[in-house]
């Protein structure tokens, strides 16, 4: 009784303490774990913008069904709900009142705000020019708004603040709101509080938009709410992914259960049975959580097939202890396995990616944790006598197929060179260096995402500038600087346009010297008596004009409080980014007209020029694709190293170079058949599929370990159940993860077209290559 006490002990107390890491865990699912965790400059503007940038927090809302009026009232009162919620920075919908606001703001500062005013600007020379040019323009598309304008505004600084915008998409309006082009959808941007890396906050603040619109009163039996942007995408996906594992967990499950119970025969071996797997797994997600403070639900996904694996000890210590092959015999050769997987998954914990270095803890943790529940606690919970169904036949029939299988050698040999050289043929096109490669999003989400962003006018934030100050003033007089440079390259023609905060926020420094150029009453009324001498203007009727210039020129400096209750709050608000040390500012940047890329290295030349070489200019889409690349880069060479540590280990434990090659010989033709296979099917690899072939490793080498210790087996009827339970350790590996290739998830999905298929091929390849057990040299 002592003798099982304490090891259940051991094991209750720690599976107590994985349940408590476990219940304080938080998972995720953005795709910025997959991240570098020591990125360059670039790199890491790429992972703030997924993370909390303004990529994270904007949302696009639609709202459709009803008719114009209708979708125009549903929209003004979600919006003036969302508005009264701290959980959000904004909500623009493009109603009256809100665009009110904003031409109030932009009118009332004019003279602070417009890049139009220096002194030369209050000469009358400079007068005579601008009031010029604003009565040519009295015959243009815009004469009535310039006709209202002109007599407090002659100088046209409103229309030189609309042109810094130039470029910029506007959404159609109906119903006094934003709407889409066909008007049958009603349009909101709205800007999220929540920190995007926190999906669990993400997804609350998302819920309460819905919950709000449901409880709008006066809606149409149709009416409904549609959502996109990164914040929905970085939920869905993580509801996706809880959901499929969930189901397809279960279904793999079903499949083994009734796997093991047609052999066992025994509710209770089969409990006993899948006692490794449970505390495998809580195991691995406890590890996980210790070391980073989250797990993320790739390494969930890959953690939930451990299934796959750990199983196996259970089958290989019931069947072959039910047919008297000695435990010592098949512990040390479980125990060669487990360490050699060990070898091969220890290599991701160098990573300098999370998600990589994840999945190398969460396999070593549950295979360990695995290994030892079926090591000391089934032996004592195991009735000694086991009454399994009887195997006879389907062993002979086994080993005969398998003895069979050797006659197949050379047309083995012959398929496993055809893939290597159809491998090395495509060369590079193997691997698919996309980050939505790993991307759950479906096709109709993206379709989404694509009409909104259209009808809104929204950026596709595929350039940014950025750069970084100790403080908001600083970091607002360099985006002035970098705005200088922008604007003489859109004159050139070599950018189209881009939006800084500055233009909604000037500095206090550049609004102090607007202020300064202002000329005083006596001085302005002289000027504009000489400017308007030849022009056909009486200087008498512009001075509604004089006025607004002395007030501006006594006004407070403007602050983030005076945006408040405008549109423009929400712009400033996510282009400026208080940061812990310093503050982050992003001027996005459009591509010229009628182009859909920006010549980024004559960019940086001028911004170099003007002495701004700690601007980062982004291609977010190049950077994001290159950032992928090397992350590949580094798993094929870290699966590549497990592998090779896994060779080690063997040649080490067995003491024999030829043993060892005959060990790794059927797992290498494994891997190269699958992933020809796989490539044949129209699929490119990802860094999935490479996890995955380190798996079918890990798996397969205790099919060629338990044939190499049957090739020196006295006992012919023990080898063939040794045999069995090959197959049938086999048959629920394939299971479990035969089910995962049907996922809607791509991670699932690999791991399922790969591992599947890889441990089936594995077992024939061991059998095939196998050396019968009377060609064996002694012991």
């Amino acid at each position: 009784m002592k003798r099982l006490l304490n090891p259940l002990l051991l094991w209750l107390c720690m599976l107590a303490a994985c349940i408590a890491v476990i219940t304080q865990t938080r998972f995720a699912a953005d795709l910025s774990a997959f991240m570098p965790q020591a990125p360059n400059a670039r790199q890491q503007m790429l992972i703030e913008q997924l993370r909390d940038g303004i990529i994270a927090r904007l949302v696009m809302v639609g709202i459709e069904g009803g008719d114009v009026a209708e979708r125009g009232e549903l929209s003004r009162a979600l919006a003036a709900r969302l508005r009264e919620d701290p959980a959000f920075v904004g909500v623009l919908n493009g109603e009256t009142s809100m665009e009110a606001r904003d031409r109030a703001y932009a009118f009332d500062n004019r003279y602070l705000l417009s890049p139009a005013v220096t002194p030369e600007r209050f000469t009358a020379e400079g007068l005579s020019d601008a009031i010029g040019q604003s009565l040519e323009g009295l015959a243009g598309s815009g004469g009535m708004l310039l006709k209202r304008l002109l007599p407090r505004d002659p100088s046209g600084e409103t229309l030189a603040l609309l042109d810094q915008f130039t470029g910029q998409g506007q959404p159609h309006q109906a119903g006094g709101v934003w709407a889409s082009r066909d008007e049958t959808r009603a349009l909101l941007l709205i800007q999220l509080a929540a920190d995007g890396a926190n999906t669990d906050a993400v997804a609350d603040t998302l819920a309460r938009i819905e919950r709000v619109f449901a409880t709008l009163p006066d809606r149409a039996a149709d009416s409904r709410l549609v959502m996109s942007g990164t914040a929905v995408f970085t939920v869905a996906s993580r509801d996706r992914i809880q959901g499929d594992i969930h189901r397809l967990a279960t279904a793999s499950a079903l499949l083994v259960i009734l796997l093991l119970l047609s052999i066992y025969r025994s509710p209770r071996l089969l409990g006993l049975g899948l006692l490794p797997v449970g505390t495998g797994i809580l195991a691995g997600i406890a590890a996980v959580s210790l070391a980073f403070g989250n797990v993320h639900g790739f390494t969930l996904a890959f953690g939930c097939t451990l299934i796959g694996e750990s199983v196996d000890y259970s089958i290989y210590f019931f069947i072959q202890r039910g047919a008297g092959v000695p435990e010592k015999r098949f512990w040390r050769t479980v125990t060669l396995g487990v360490a050699s997987s060990l070898a091969g998954f220890a290599v991701l914990l160098v990573s300098g990616f999370p998600g990589l270095a994840q999945l190398g803890v969460f396999s070593m943790a549950g295979l360990v944790a695995a290994a030892l529940t079926a090591r000391f606690l089934l032996p004592q919970l195991a009735p000694q006598h086991l009454t399994l169904r009887d195997l006879g036949r389907f062993a002979r029939l086994i080993d005969g197929l398998f003895a069979q299988g050797r006659r197949l050698r050379p047309l083995l040999l012959l398929l496993v060179a055809l893939s290597a050289g159809f491998l090395w043929h495509k060369g590079d096109a193997v691997w698919n260096r996309q980050l939505n490669a790993l991307s759950p999003v479906t096709r109709a989400e993206q379709d989404l995402d694509m009409s909104l962003r259209n009808e809104l006018g929204a950026p596709d934030m595929r350039y940014i500038a950025a750069l970084t100050a100790p403080d908001t003033e600083a970091a607002l007089q360099a985006a002035e600087a970098v705005g200088r440079v922008l604007r003489e390259e859109v004159v050139r023609g070599h950018l189209g346009g881009f939006t800084s905060p500055a233009q909604f926020l000037p500095s206090r420094q550049l609004q102090a010297a607007r202020q300064a150029a202002l000329p005083d009453a006596d001085d302005l009324r002289a000027h504009l008596a000489a400017a308007t001498r030849d022009l056909p203007l009486r200087p008498e009727r512009l001075e509604g004009f004089v006025e607004d210039v002395q007030t501006s020129r006594t006004q407070p400096l403007l602050s983030r409080t005076d945006l408040k209750g405008t549109a423009l709050a929400l712009g400033y608000d996510s282009l400026v980014v208080q940061r812990a040390q310093d503050v982050l500012i992003l001027l996005p940047l459009r591509a010229p007209a009628g182009q859909e890329e920006i010549d980024l290295p004559v960019l940086e030349a001028a911004l170099a020029g003007a002495g701004l070489q700690d601007v980062i200019v982004l291609d977010i889409l190049e950077e994001s694709t290159g950032l992928f690349a090397s992350y590949l880069g580094e798993a094929k060479r870290l699966v590549g190293f497990g592998m090779l540590a896994i060779f080690l280990l063997l040649f080490a434990a067995l003491r024999s170079l030829p043993r060892a090659l005959r060990a790794v010989a059927p797992l290498a033709c494994a891997v190269l058949l699958v992933a020809a296979g796989l490539l044949a099917a129209g699929v490119q690899l990802t860094i999935l599929h490479l996890i995955g072939l380190l798996l079918v490793v890990a798996i397969g080498r205790n099919y060629t370990l338990f044939f190499d210790s049957g090739a020196r087996s006295a006992d012919p009827a023990q080898q063939r159940q040794v045999q069995v339970s090959m197959v049938v350790a086999n048959l629920t590996t394939v299971s479990s993860f035969g089910v995962l290739a049907f996922s809607s998830v791509p991670v699932l999905s690999y791991l399922g077209c790969t591992v599947g298929p890889g441990a089936a091929l594995a077992l024939l390849c061991a059998a095939i290559l196998a050396r019968p057990a009377d060609h064996a040299d002694a012991a």
